[in-house]
């Protein structure tokens, strides 16, 4: 194990970051996968379980209700139980962002007034995903939703929603007050000096593991993340030293986990990182329809990829 990560390893979030509640989506925030038995219902004891020790390894936070979470497939029960269990497994509401994407904005606030209640900090909301909707669309969208009074960071992900948040958009929703943040999953780091020009007030979140130390160069100062579900301490060493410009330590920790951290960008994402949460012991689990676990080569580069890390020593 690297002397940066045993510096890391047993810290909590207080301890190795800066975090505070009073910008709690700074920092990093895990996209969380959702734990389910074999006969597909929710793991609720080994959420729990999941969300404290990753923030006994150094992550800030959790995104419960993200596509890593496999939201899409879950009943309205099952997705205001995961908010609660997250809130109540942080210790502090602060620390948990809850996905609110929906079809309709109406939907899409009152998961953020649940979230409220439940006591988040913040919410992570996409843009209409029903339909390619115009700015118009896409401003009332955020302003209705920001009326449930939780901070609101806008999730831009045009692949999936095909409703690009372009950085003139973006300073346009922040300065109507209703975005805080924006979780950047592009993959164009060039976006990132366009919107420190455009809203300079703006948090730039890197959303994609394999752009995280180019967008922590750029400015980011939060991380959306994913793979810190399967090796948290080390993708907390990661993260410290990208954005403390360090990159003596980040270099070489990014290219060892990179072959991991590209299957974040990937369509099979959740069933790789959950693979690779089974593989070293953090329970991850199957998925559900339509998703169906991996097999053949996407299986074998995934778990080749995971069992080098842990061979490796990270954690």
């Amino acid at each position: 194990m690297s002397h940066a990560i045993e510096g890391l390893t047993g810290m909590t979030a207080t301890t190795a970051t800066t975090w505070n509640n009073s910008r709690p989506w700074r920092g990093i925030m895990v996209a969380t996968a959702l734990p389910l038995r074999a006969d597909l219902s929710v793991d609720y004891d080994a959420y729990a379980e999941h969300v404290r020790r990753l923030i006994e390894n150094g992550c800030d936070g959790v995104v419960p209700n993200g596509s890593l979470g496999e939201y899409q497939t879950l009943t309205d029960e099952e997705r205001a139980r995961v908010v609660r269990t997250a809130v109540e497994a942080a210790g502090d509401g602060a620390r948990v962002m809850p996905g609110v994407a929906a079809y309709g904005s109406a939907e899409a606030r009152r998961w953020a007034e649940q979230a409220a209640e439940a006591g988040a900090g913040s919410v992570l909301l996409l843009p209409p995903n029903a339909y390619r909707a115009d700015e118009g669309a896409v401003r009332a969208h955020y302003a209705d939703v920001a009326r449930a009074g939780l901070p609101v960071v806008a999730y831009n992900n045009p692949i999936d929603t095909k409703v690009d948040l372009t950085p003139a958009l973006l300073a346009r929703l922040h300065g109507d007050g209703h975005i805080v943040a924006v979780k950047e999953f592009t993959g164009d780091v060039r976006r990132a000096y366009e919107i420190a020009e455009l809203a300079p007030e703006l948090d730039l979140l890197v959303g994609a593991d394999d752009v995280l130390l180019e967008l922590a160069v750029a400015g980011a100062v939060g991380w959306i993340a994913g793979y810190p579900n399967a090796f948290p301490a080390t993708c907390a060493a990661l993260y410290h030293a990208a954005v403390a410009g360090d990159l003596r330590t980040a270099v070489p920790l990014y290219k060892s986990l990179h072959p991991l951290l590209r299957w974040d960008s990937k369509t099979e994402f959740v069933q790789s990182i959950k693979l690779s949460m089974d593989i070293v012991g953090r329970h991850g689990g199957p998925v559900r329809p339509p998703r169906v676990p991996l097999t053949g080569p996407v299986e074998a580069a995934v778990r080749e990829a995971t069992e080098k890390a842990v061979a490796d020593g990270h954690s």
